[in-house]
């Protein structure tokens, strides 16, 4: 007696069983209010979600690494989403891609285990942030801190050793972020890397408060211009305050580089 062939249901409830998709997406900040869906429809994840609705034809909720603010870029941000899709990763791209506006791109799509989350399963991310000093050009401006001054980069290379490793960095955090247990956050790596008159400062940590980034470069800056010491950089870790002395670097230099897993 041989087994009987599947019924036309069985086949169908197999070919429409939800995936859970992991995608890569670089994107320019500049024209749109940051990653997380807002009231006016005008984030990153709302555009997305609504060329997902297109492509899917049906409504599709997506699930960040994290969210950038308003004017922050992203070289490489990662999503997640859950749903069926029988024409593989490659066509899947294309068909999201086709319909983004030229400041929205996807680099890769592909299936991931059921338990992956692009958020909780990310185990740090590296952002980079681009100041420039004097004014930049018109094809770079948007993309970095013009700054006109000089800066004393030996005393600003003593701060950021001195924000290296395993901190509470609360000082450095701003106010309206996701409330967290602890603000506690291992800085792994803090690289400065100046040519001519562009610098770019490398942040790698296993996590990062709300505008924790730009509020880092607004400190060093600080430091190079004299309005702080390195002495006050370890000061304000120790007391875990934020004050006005820490200000927020603008968004259009700032840069989410890679989500590590």
């Amino acid at each position: 007696m041989t087994d009987k062939a599947p019924s036309r249901l069985t086949v169908k409830s197999v070919v429409n069983k939800p995936t859970r998709w992991r995608c890569t997406i670089a994107y320019d900040g500049g024209p749109f209010d940051g990653w997380q869906s807002q009231p006016g429809g005008n984030a990153i994840q709302d555009v997305i979600e609504r060329r997902l609705k297109d492509v899917l034809k049906t409504d599709i909720r997506v699930h960040g690494s994290g969210r950038t603010d308003a004017g922050v870029h992203a070289l490489a941000q990662v999503f997640h989403f859950d749903a069926a899709w029988p024409h593989g990763p490659d066509k899947l791209r294309a068909a999201l891609t086709a319909g983004l506006p030229r400041s929205i791109r996807i680099k890769s799509v592909r299936p991931a285990k059921a338990d992956f989350h692009a958020r909780f399963s990310a185990k740090g991310k590296i952002y980079v942030y681009h100041l420039h000093l004097g004014e930049a050009d018109p094809f770079t401006a948007s993309w970095c801190w013009s700054f006109g001054r000089e800066l004393d980069w030996k005393a600003i290379s003593e701060a950021a050793r001195l924000l290296k490793g395993k901190h509470d960095f609360k000082a450095f955090a701003a106010e309206g972020g996701t409330e967290r247990e602890s603000t506690v956050r291992d800085l792994r790596r803090l690289d400065i890397k100046r040519r001519g008159r562009t610098v770019r400062f490398d942040f790698e940590a296993d996590g990062f408060l709300y505008k924790m980034v730009r509020s880092l470069v607004g400190a060093l800056v600080n430091v190079g211009l004299g309005k702080l010491t390195p002495r006050d950089i370890a000061a304000l870790l120790q007391s875990a305050k934020r004050t006005p002395q820490v200000p927020t670097a603008p968004p259009q230099g700032l840069f989410l580089a890679k989500v590590l897993y």
